[in-house]
């Protein structure tokens, strides 16, 4: 990291276009310090996903910088970009557990990144490993799960398990891609508090992309509404009003 870079997640001109000339995220600039609760907000199809997936580089972005604590990871190609997901935790929204390993093991894959390929093949993982795995399980309920099958559990505990293993890669940065939308709303709210409150304590920023905006309200420090793939709110949840919501969403009869 060059000296004097600013810490967190910096976005400056990020373009993304899966079709020539019909560009997905138009040019967007962001920054992300190094704490709290951001919620990305906007209809489906607007680019809320894609901004996640660029800035953990499942995607290729088209053009602009993705700078986290001052590297850019745009460029990043083989070891250097397999060095970088490792500081980038993610929780997915159809959870993307290996559904016949156990919890336990799917937890343990948040340390891949760090052990050899031989020690995963193996399932051979250090004892401070297996130690933090065990403390994040019961962290998020499911202490008592730890050898069962992923397939075997509910779909609030599988993204239980999700968060436990994106926090194993003691991650700089924790994102979340509509970790909710299939989850009913009580667990929705359960795991909107776990996410929150573990990402707060270990003092990781965590960007989530959500379509509740009541959720977003409740959870987030700060709300970025997007439409047509650009930025068009940035603020805190009382800035919110139905003016925004209108120019977020389009129409008023939702509202």
């Amino acid at each position: 990291m060059q000296a004097g870079a600013m810490q967190g997640l910096v976005i400056k001109g990020l373009v993304k276009e899966y079709v020539p000339g019909k560009p997905v995220l138009r040019g967007i600039n962001l920054a992300i310090a190094p704490q709290g609760i951001t919620a990305v907000i906007g209809p489906s199809g607007t680019g809320k996903s894609t901004l996640l997936r660029c800035i953990n580089r499942l995607v290729e972005p088209t053009a602009g910088q993705i700078l986290l604590n001052g590297q850019d990871l745009v460029p990043l190609r083989g070891r250097g970009l397999r060095m970088a997901r490792r500081r980038i935790g993610m929780v997915f929204q159809e959870y993307n557990l290996v559904e016949r390993l156990t919890v336990m093991e799917n937890v343990l894959s948040g340390r891949l990144g760090y052990v050899s390929l031989w020690q995963a093949w193996m399932r051979r993982y250090p004892e401070a490993d297996i130690a933090r795995a065990f403390a994040l399980l019961d962290s998020v309920g499911l202490p008592e799960q730890a050898t069962r099958r992923a397939d075997a559990l509910s779909g609030g505990q599988r993204q239980r398990v999700g968060i436990a293993r994106a926090l194993m890669q003691q991650p700089e940065l924790l994102l979340a891609d509509e970790p909710t939308s299939s989850l009913d709303p009580r667990t929705a709210v359960e795991i909107m508090e776990l996410m929150t409150g573990l990402s707060t304590s270990a003092n990781v920023p965590l960007v989530v992309n959500i379509h509740n905006v009541d959720l977003a309200r409740r959870f987030a420090q700060r709300i970025i509404g997007m439409a047509g793939g650009e930025i068009v709110f940035d603020g805190p949840p009382e800035a919110l009003e139905p003016s925004h919501l209108r120019q977020i969403y389009g129409g008023e009869d939702w509202l």
